[in-house]
């Protein structure tokens, strides 16, 4: 199964060409030596899909492929047995064929709260990073946008965007298992999303620099990340684990976080939103199988995390390259 063939020969003909000089050996290399084990057990759930073909689809208000009336109850039964075995969904939900994939995130509360106040995606190149399963790149093609690419290492979540991909079928909508290490200096994109990565990433300096080099001048920035309350000097930086995750390393408040953007260069910064994570948009599913963000709280008082630091708050903040 080749899945990048159709990616290299779009891009060899719009503005993301140059990015033909390194992609392809890195995703070469990718595929010959850091396969996780259980990508051939993936690969084949894959191909066990059934052939569908989807007289419907919403990528503009949800994500919806089919309705249920287009496939027989043998198909849906194992449609839904098989997309189970990509357990588990963190980001959604999706609805195929009258199934609801019902994930840990109602991913589509925070595009709700954002699209409000980001710039027109029409006709634009987008770039999402950390993208998860790819929720959020269906939403920009329904926005409008010409030209979607998401990069996000974990290949369970490339799995499960190629499984979304099988339904929907728009190869302008793409997704590359890569870090945003990877990246060359591209400045080809109009908007760039980065959305709950900062704070995963050790140098937040750094990586808003490297969102930076993939932005046509004058381009938007849409970031998204933990966040504290207190004053542009306020950053904290949790001990080894925070709400149980291990690789958090700086929250920085909102002033903080603008003062940053500013560091870097960037212009027009706006904090567009500010909201507690609730139990309605993060919470366990029949998709998961594991713990949710009830189990991260402290379970005498949820406006702190099991460790003790301020529940998770997260912010939208815009602005311009």
């Amino acid at each position: 199964m080749n899945f990048f063939s159709s990616f290299y020969q779009q891009i060899a003909v719009n503005r993301l060409a140059p990015w033909l000089n390194t992609l392809p050996q890195q995703l070469t290399r990718w595929h010959k030596e850091q396969l996780h084990g259980e990508f051939a057990h993936w690969q084949k759930t894959l191909e066990a899909l059934p052939k569908t073909t989807s007289s419907t689809i919403d990528i503009t208000n949800q994500v919806k492929a089919g309705e249920r009336s287009d496939i027989n109850d043998g198909e849906y039964k194992r449609m839904e047995n098989l997309l189970k075995k990509l357990k588990p969904w963190r980001k959604g939900p999706y609805h195929l064929h009258g199934l609801h994939i019902d994930t840990e995130w109602r991913s589509d509360f925070k595009w709700d709260r954002l699209l409000p106040h980001i710039s027109d995606l029409n006709n634009k190149y987008v770039l999402d990073i950390g993208c998860g399963s790819g929720y959020h790149l269906w939403r920009m093609k329904g926005a409008g946008a010409k030209f979607v690419v998401g990069i996000d290492p974990t290949q369970l979540f490339f799995m499960q965007f190629q499984a979304i991909q099988h339904f929907v079928n728009d190869n302008t909508v793409n997704l590359l298992p890569l870090g945003v290490e990877d990246l060359p200096e591209l400045e080809a994109f109009d908007t760039v999303f980065a959305m709950g990565v900062l704070y995963h990433r050790r140098s937040p300096i750094d990586f808003l620099y490297q969102l930076k080099v993939q932005l046509v001048k004058g381009g938007e920035l849409v970031l998204e990340t933990l966040i504290v309350d207190g004053d542009e000097n306020t950053v904290l930086v949790p001990g080894e684990r925070y709400a149980k995750m291990r690789n958090v390393w700086f929250l920085p408040s909102a002033k903080a976080m603008c003062a940053w953007l500013s560091r870097c260069g960037f212009s027009n910064i706006r904090v567009a939103n500010i909201d507690t994570t609730s139990l309605e948009e993060q919470r366990k599913t029949d998709w998961i199988d594991t713990e949710s963000l009830k189990d991260f709280l402290d379970p005498n008082d949820q406006s702190i995390t099991i460790e003790g630091y301020p529940a998770p708050k997260r912010a939208i903040f815009v602005a311009n390259k």
